[in-house]
């Protein structure tokens, strides 16, 4: 075994079943925990791409109306943690095409505030209040939410910036230019159980 294939080996976790596992596997895995959180949005990028070129049958592909609406909000003066959530509402169009929502949903979770997590879960629903009765559908499913603390927010978004982003004409901004706010959005968890709750101050 050379020098390099040894020093790979001698950095990873030596069990192969979990019940296994000692405190010197964990201080390996967590110690590569943080560069791979780090490409968190570069893998973002590079799904947002994948939307790149499907219309779907709209007026423009799914990656350029990802990208007029969080260009509409940018515009509008909305905060940068919104505005990267309007860029990845409809990430999940190509792996859950019938709950794309609930996929960028789960994404966004743990780097965003309630608030907005819940206008990108809720998004599709609320969307369908323009076009649900053209497929035999009740276009106010939304109203089941009316009086929830979010659904104003939730309302606005898709009225504002998601169902008028379909427009061929429009200039929006190129992926890059939202690059920088993705690394900051996405550069550490606020939200999961995998945080170590701070210890509770002395009395």
């Amino acid at each position: 075994m050379d020098g390099e294939s040894h020093a790979k080996d001698h950095d990873r976790a030596k069990y192969h079943a979990m019940i296994d596992g000692t405190q010197e596997d964990w201080n390996i895995i967590v110690k590569h925990a943080a560069p791979f959180q780090k490409e968190l949005p570069s893998r973002i990028i590079s799904h947002l791409k994948l939307l790149k070129g499907d219309c779907g049958g709209f007026a423009v592909d799914r990656l350029e109306h990802c990208l007029q609406t969080a260009t509409r909000a940018h515009q509008a003066g909305e905060d940068e943690e919104y505005v990267v959530c309007a860029l990845v509402h409809d990430i999940g169009d190509t792996l859950g095409p019938a709950n794309h929502a609930d996929v960028a949903a789960v994404i966004v979770k743990p780097y965003v505030s309630e608030r907005n997590h819940w206008i990108v879960e809720k998004h599709g629903m609320f969307q369908g209040y323009y076009f649900f009765h053209f497929l035999g559908l009740d276009r106010n499913m939304r109203d089941q939410f009316r009086g929830h603390p979010h659904f104003e927010a939730c309302a606005q978004f898709c009225h504002l910036y998601d169902q008028v982003a379909f427009d061929p004409a429009f200039k929006s901004m190129p992926l890059e230019a939202f690059e920088p706010m993705l690394q900051r959005v996405f550069m550490r968890p606020k939200n999961s159980m995998y945080l170590r709750k701070p210890a509770a101050a002395a009395e």
